[in-house]
């Protein structure tokens, strides 16, 4: 598969998100010296974001992650914590936090960004996407899982709740 970064280069095929673990509804993109690893979720932006925000929805979602201790349940930039990844104890500390989109370190080494981008016109539906470094291109195929167990828990929490419960 090609891909076409933002700059509208085309890729040299060396990466193909077909070989990342199976089917999978998200996409990748080349964005500069990131990977941008990328699902529709049939929610409001402000439910996906605060979704992606909250640590106790992590394991959850987060294949790599089994257990997360934080004195804050929603990131905010600065929040600190230790993550439980394949049995090790590993610190994280969310860098920035701005609207839907941050970015944490975790045992000191930057990892992946966050985000959630709107459409215009459709308050129903958003692309939640999970930024990895170039150099990380491994961790691919467990972010696109990622997302589509993310898409799976708030679509189905989304439609348990009421249509007036808050977001």
């Amino acid at each position: 598969m090609y891909y076409r970064s933002r700059s509208g280069d085309k890729s040299d095929a060396r990466f193909d998100p077909a070989r990342c673990g199976g089917e999978s509804a998200a996409t990748v993109v080349r964005e500069g010296a990131t990977l941008a690893v990328g699902r529709d979720v049939a929610v409001a932006p402000a439910v996906a974001a605060r979704a992606l925000r909250d640590t106790h929805t992590w394991p959850g979602w987060g294949p790599a992650i089994d257990a997360v201790e934080s004195d804050d349940r929603f990131v905010r930039a600065g929040t600190t914590g230790r993550v439980s990844v394949g049995g090790a104890w590993l610190p994280f500390r969310v860098t920035s936090c701005h609207g839907r989109r941050w970015d944490w370190r975790v045992a000191g080494i930057p990892a992946t960004g966050h985000r959630v981008d709107s459409y215009a016109g459709e308050s129903g539906r958003c692309r939640v996407v999970v930024e990895v470094p170039v150099v990380a291109v491994w961790y691919v195929p467990v972010c696109r899982r990622a997302l589509d167990r993310f898409a799976a828990l708030v679509e189905t929490r989304s439609a348990e709740r009421p249509a007036d419960a808050d977001a």
